[in-house]
């Protein structure tokens, strides 16, 4: 579901960057106290990696051609609480869009708050209280944020007045595409938390490296680096809705502009490995390097962010 910059105007683009990095301050104000009194700087960094590592792991939706990926956004909220989440969905995405080439770096803000702002700020405090006695609302917290972040992205879509996507029939399939993955979003989320939260986390607070840190972080790397071989190559709900709508697999003929032009030039400098493997080539070590390079990457974006309001919160 990561937006290219092809969908978006530079209006909307601007907008949601805006959006995105006020949410940004906010969660890093509002973190403030609380990395200071838990211990949970490791946390953000692993839990970060995980949810890259599953993000990478396309599964099939049986008789569509498509494939879906987990988003993750509820699964952090529902352990690490709303600003933290957030922060460490905009790392996983920041590191997908400048390493990777996964989503536009014009797009980016709109990633950011389709994927980490709808789960951690809208759909997880609607829930926060039933998700404390009933999986079930855990299921369906995940699955809401994922739909919400789909409908968001028909929205975003049509804002940008991309007229060869017309509103209606993309919000058709992209809701009906996301419904199927949805239930898998939900059932990857309630499984992660009841094996995660199974640990005790405060138990291990006062050793070097916790065990579960480790543990987490061992289950990344295996899953990206050796799982996302066996991902499925279908395109994405998005992409398929897209190419459902003008009959073959090209982007929309967008209204370019010079910054569409500087972010596309920009991204394919910085990007070390696009798409997920070696320029230009498409090979198993590639995927798998692709995937352990990102995890790792990822636990020190995502760390770092905790380290850096630590200490503001302290000075």
């Amino acid at each position: 579901m990561h937006m290219a910059d092809a969908l978006i105007s530079v209006p909307v683009a601007s907008t949601f960057w805006a959006v995105s990095a006020g949410a940004a301050a906010y969660s890093s104000a509002a973190l403030k106290r609380r990395v200071e009194e838990e211990k949970i700087i490791p946390f953000m960094g692993v839990m970060g990696a995980l949810v890259f590592a599953l993000q990478m792991v396309n599964f099939t939706i049986p008789a569509t051609g498509s494939s879906g990926h987990f988003a993750g956004g509820f699964l952090l909220a529902l352990l690490l609480g709303s600003e933290a989440s957030f922060l460490i969905m905009s790392s996983v995405l920041l590191v997908q869009a400048l390493f990777f080439a996964d989503g536009g770096l014009l797009a980016l803000g709109c990633n950011i708050f389709n994927i980490g702002f709808i789960p951690a700020f809208i759909v997880y405090p609607l829930f926060k209280k039933f998700t404390e006695k009933n999986m079930f609302f855990i299921w369906l917290g995940a699955f809401v944020s994922l739909l919400a972040g789909a409908a968001m992205v028909s929205i975003q879509t049509a804002l940008s007045g991309i007229s060869e996507l017309p509103f209606s029939k993309m919000f058709f399939l992209m809701m009906g595409i996301h419904v199927l993955i949805g239930i898998v979003e939900g059932l990857i989320t309630v499984g992660s938390f009841k094996f995660i939260s199974s640990y005790s986390l405060a138990d291990t607070k006062y050793t070097p490296v916790p065990k579960p840190y480790i543990g987490i972080a061992g289950i990344s790397l295996i899953i990206a680096g050796i799982v996302s071989l066996f991902a499925s190559e279908n395109p994405d709900g998005l992409e398929w809705s897209v190419f459902r709508i003008l009959g073959n697999e090209s982007e929309p003929h967008s209204a370019t502009s010079k910054l569409h032009d500087m972010a596309l030039s920009l991204q394919s400098k910085i990007s070390i490995l696009p798409d997920y493997n070696f320029s230009g080539q498409e090979t198993a070590l590639g995927t798998s390097v692709s995937g352990i390079v990102g995890v790792m990457i990822t636990i020190f974006v995502a760390a770092t962010i905790g380290y850096i309001v630590s200490k503001v919160s302290k000075n």
